[in-house]
């Protein structure tokens, strides 16, 4: 059974950094395509970045020269560095990952696999 573990999350005034952790269990992370997602307060899920299956990474506006994608192999865990932080960027933070062999992503409310989020608030 796929399973994702989120960590890191807090609180931190404006302007603070936090560094997110994704780890799988059951799953090596490959050439799926995969993301960081949020939910604000009251708010639809929005997405934070994706990766696509040729390794390309795309942020979503508001986060870009701000939030950094990476990830270990090795550990087999996602991270999102999240620096200069806002209270915008509140709200609960979910990594995914599409389990599946298609040749393009599918639509990310189609993707199979999310952790159960991690919490972070930014107070201003």
């Amino acid at each position: 059974q796929v399973q994702l573990t989120e960590s890191g999350g807090g609180s931190v005034q404006a302007g603070g950094s936090l560094r997110l952790s994704c780890v799988a269990s059951g799953y090596t992370f490959s050439n799926h395509c995969m993301g960081w997602f949020r939910r604000a307060p009251g708010k639809e899920l929005d997405r934070v970045v994706h990766i696509y299956r040729d390794g390309a990474v795309r942020y979503n506006d508001p986060v870009k020269g701000r939030f950094t994608f990476s990830r270990d192999n090795a550990k087999n865990t996602l991270y999102l560095q999240m620096n200069s932080l806002e209270p915008e960027d509140t709200g609960v933070y979910y990594c995914a990952v599409d389990v599946w062999d298609g040749r393009w992503c599918r639509s990310e409310s189609l993707w199979n696999t999310w952790g159960p989020g991690t919490q972070v608030t930014v107070s201003s």
